[in-house]
């Protein structure tokens, strides 16, 4: 969010208060509006990437919804920007804190053809069970484990045996918090596929990417 002073707030300073003032189901369809008018001005202008894919974060709130749902649902009947192109998020947390309506709502995304991201995996282990059950993609490994696989031997194991666990199972692994070259170094040796974080690339505006 940007304030009155054009200074950047983080999302973590903000969306809590947006979720607990019931207003994270608005700011999620905002966000996905805006990005349905993006890419249809790209493909207007014979500018969208065939392989491009956008992944964008749902509340659990927004979850619980059906709202949001049938917004997106939507917009993809009824816009020529193909499902293919986006990639939905959900954290774990969020995820099996309601199982039910959770697998209901990914399901209904998946089957129109986006694909569907599981967030901060790890943060609570014991989701391992669960993850036979979601219907998703990409198992993306909390950056908690991440951030000092370099120097911690413990935090490596963590994050071994998350990939080796999501390659079993047919996801794409993306390790968030990738600080650095020493870190992407063993993620490539781990066979991690994919690396997010300020080593990769800083948060950029929309416009910004695509000038």
């Amino acid at each position: 969010m940007v304030d009155k002073n054009g200074k950047l707030i983080p999302p973590g300073a903000f969306l809590p208060a947006a979720e607990r003032f019931n207003l994270i189901n608005s700011i999620d369809q905002w966000v996905v509006e805006k990005v349905f008018r993006k890419l249809h001005q790209l493909n207007k202008a014979n500018n969208l990437p065939a392989d491009l894919m956008i992944a964008i974060n749902l509340s659990g709130l927004s979850m619980a919804s059906d709202a949001l749902l049938n917004r997106i649902i939507d917009l993809l009947d009824n816009s020529e920007i193909s499902a293919r192109h986006f990639c939905f998020e959900v954290t774990e947390t969020a995820a099996i804190s309601n199982l039910t309506k959770a697998t209901e709502f990914l399901q209904q995304l998946r089957s129109k053809g986006c694909k569907i991201a599981l967030d901060d995996f790890g943060s609570g282990l014991s989701s391992f069970a669960y993850l036979k059950d979601l219907p998703i993609d990409f198992l993306k490994i909390d950056g908690y484990f991440v951030k000092d696989i370099a120097i911690d031997g413990i935090d490596k194991a963590f994050v071994e045996s998350i990939n080796q666990i999501g390659q079993v199972m047919g996801l794409k692994t993306i390790a968030e918090f990738v600080e650095n070259d020493p870190i992407l170094e063993i993620l490539t040796e781990l066979g991690v596929n994919y690396a997010q974080g300020y080593g990769i690339h800083k948060p950029t505006a929309f416009d910004d990417v695509f000038a």
